[in-house]
């Protein structure tokens, strides 16, 4: 079983990136041959600063080295280092239906947020699309904003299947629902262009004033909260706390007795202790750059090595060789 997922580096990473699709990819490691990159061609249709990109790189690099990822079990690289993907991506293009783009749920909620429509942006699931199969993934984990996409990756490789023969492998989505959607500090989807996010490695000071300042209803403490379970804190603090702990504080906030300044104490120390040895080894991989970087080019040429196959076999299958 071949595993393959990718992550934007258009920011500093947060919660909802952590529990959304690092961890359950970190878990994924153990199961099978994972493919994991970093998404610098994707990052161009929001992050237009190239230096900021370089750097972002980076630390998506240090970040998920840092949570846990095995370069031993992992090939681990940037997408830009295998440009074989451009290719495919212009190969699948050519039977990829306007309806189908022109439907995609996640390009007209930008639109409507106000970013500016253009190719890349439009154009976004094809290249989704061949970053998954031009390395014969069999299984995507996917948060459920991703969902859409997948099917869409699967749409164009039947496609291209039924146009030039057997050609790719239709992969399969893994969707963990429990954390399909993680929530921000506003109650929306957490997401950097939301600006409610939590970061993983975030500076203490900053990231206790942010969950300190989690906007609550007017209730008192004394007051039994019923819908404890949708509390944003009870939230967040399932995440990061052991289930006895997270169960202990929703009781309390439903029998009423708990104030909302202790809940999210407990949801900071709980977040900072979750990160804890993380953060030392992200510490110890900052100083030594050489090492990340090496990690990345080694991942680079394994992963070349199967685009170069699967990009072949589609060349030869549309009669360009």
């Amino acid at each position: 079983m071949r595993i393959l997922s990718g992550i934007q580096p258009s920011g500093t990473l947060h919660l909802g990136n952590y529990f959304g699709m690092m961890k359950p990819a970190l878990e994924l490691q153990e199961k099978g041959e994972a493919f994991y990159f970093i998404a610098n061609y994707h990052s161009m249709t929001s992050l237009f600063d190239p230096v900021e990109r370089c750097k972002n790189t980076l630390d998506v690099a240090l970040d998920f080295l840092a949570c846990g990822l095995d370069p031993k079990k992992t090939v681990f690289f940037r997408q830009s280092d295998v440009p074989e993907v451009t290719e495919l991506s212009w190969l699948l293009s050519t039977v990829t239906p306007m309806g189908m783009l022109e439907r995609a749920t996640s390009y007209k909620d930008k639109i409507a947020r106000g970013i500016a429509p253009m190719h890349g942006l439009f154009a976004y699931p094809v290249l989704m699309a061949a970053d998954i199969l031009i390395y014969d993934s069999n299984v995507v984990p996917v948060g459920r904003d991703q969902k859409q996409h997948l099917e869409m990756t699967r749409d164009i490789a039947i496609k291209f299947n039924e146009q030039y023969g057997q050609t790719f492998v239709i992969p399969e989505p893994q969707i963990r629902d429990e954390v399909a959607v993680v929530p921000g500090t506003d109650g929306q989807k957490m997401s950097k262009s939301y600006g409610n996010t939590i970061e993983i490695f975030g500076d203490e000071k900053a990231t206790r004033k942010k969950i300190m300042g989690i906007v609550m209803d007017s209730r008192t403490p004394a007051e039994p909260k019923p819908d404890a379970d949708k509390n944003l804190a009870i939230q967040l603090l399932k995440l990061v706390a052991p289930a006895e702990v997270a169960k202990d504080f929703e009781n309390r906030l439903r029998a009423g007795g708990l104030g909302y300044g202790d809940l999210k104490k407990a949801l900071f120390e709980n977040y900072w202790n979750y990160f804890a040895d993380a953060r030392k080894k992200r510490a110890e991989l900052v100083a030594n750059p050489d090492y990340v970087n090496k990690v990345l080019c080694d991942g680079a040429l394994k992963a070349r090595t199967k685009a170069r196959e699967v990009l072949k076999r589609a060349r030869k299958a549309s009669g360009l060789e």
